[in-house]
């Protein structure tokens, strides 16, 4: 394993010191704070979390014997538009969050690629990069201010729920338009209707 390591600095909410945690097999501490996303997260002009946004983190710090094991919560505010309406739409997103922190020189992190698991370093575990990649995979694809919007009229461009009922705006081929006037002005005639 490469011995290149990066400093991680305790100021930044994003990074946690599992020092005090200890290296024996089934300490645990919790760890709840507000951390600020540095850049917007998501499809801007679909559905992102805003940068600046705080994230709510309530997580479990488990010390295993590879590692330390992260449980726990993330909560973001969504900003973005309905896909179908384009109203604007404010929304929050919930995401469980298990990651594995190895510890340097452990089997796990021997036995695994770079980007296969996390690692500490300095006993010190970043969680920005674990959080943004779930929280990026949470944020739905086609995002609906409700299940049951029905989007816009697509010839006059009116949003459905605010129209009449019956709307809408029948177009008969010019071809045809000719038989159309004629039978609307005749009386019906049929079988059905007899004199």
């Amino acid at each position: 394993m490469s011995e290149d390591k990066t400093f991680l600095d305790t100021r930044n909410p994003w990074v946690v010191d599992t020092r005090e945690l200890g290296r024996r097999a089934g300490l645990s501490r919790t760890v709840q704070r507000d951390a600020p996303v540095g850049t917007a997260l998501g499809v801007p002009g679909v559905i992102v979390v805003p940068e600046g946004t705080e994230i709510e983190l309530d997580l479990l710090l488990e010390s295993v014997v590879e590692g330390v094991l992260v449980t726990g919560t993330a909560v973001a505010q969504l900003e973005g538009q309905c896909s179908r309406c384009l109203d604007p739409i404010e929304d929050e997103v919930e995401i469980e969050l298990t990651e594995l922190f190895a510890y340097p020189h452990s089997t796990t992190e021997a036995t695994t690629e770079e980007d296969e698991v996390s690692r500490l370093v300095d006993d010190r575990l970043d969680l920005e990069p674990v959080v943004r990649d779930a929280l990026v995979l949470a944020l739905p694809q086609v995002p609906l201010c409700t299940e049951d919007c029905r989007g816009l009229c697509p010839e006059c461009g009116g949003k459905w729920a605010d129209l009449e009922p019956g709307h809408g705006h029948e177009k008969i081929d010019p071809r045809w338009a000719a038989l159309v006037e004629r039978f609307d002005d005749s009386p019906a005639s049929g079988p059905d209707q007899q004199a």
